[in-house]
């Protein structure tokens, strides 16, 4: 599925209205939901939807006590 992110579309909500926008994530399932979070990740840290960054793994090491 292709998503098309409208940046002329921002609007400011209050809480009432922020809730009752929550609403139609709540009930999508949540493949869906994680579809969209891992588009809006691509499109906020600037990567390709289909190839992720991989994490840097020698930042981290194993020490045996």
């Amino acid at each position: 599925m292709k998503f098309k992110l409208d940046r002329s579309q921002f609007q400011a909500y209050n809480y009432a209205e922020s809730k009752k926008h929550s609403v139609y994530y709540k009930y999508l399932p949540w493949q869906e939901r994680l579809r969209i979070a891992f588009y809006l990740n691509s499109i906020a840290y600037n990567y390709p939807l289909n190839n992720p960054p991989q994490m840097d793994k020698s930042a981290f090491t194993i020490k045996k006590r």
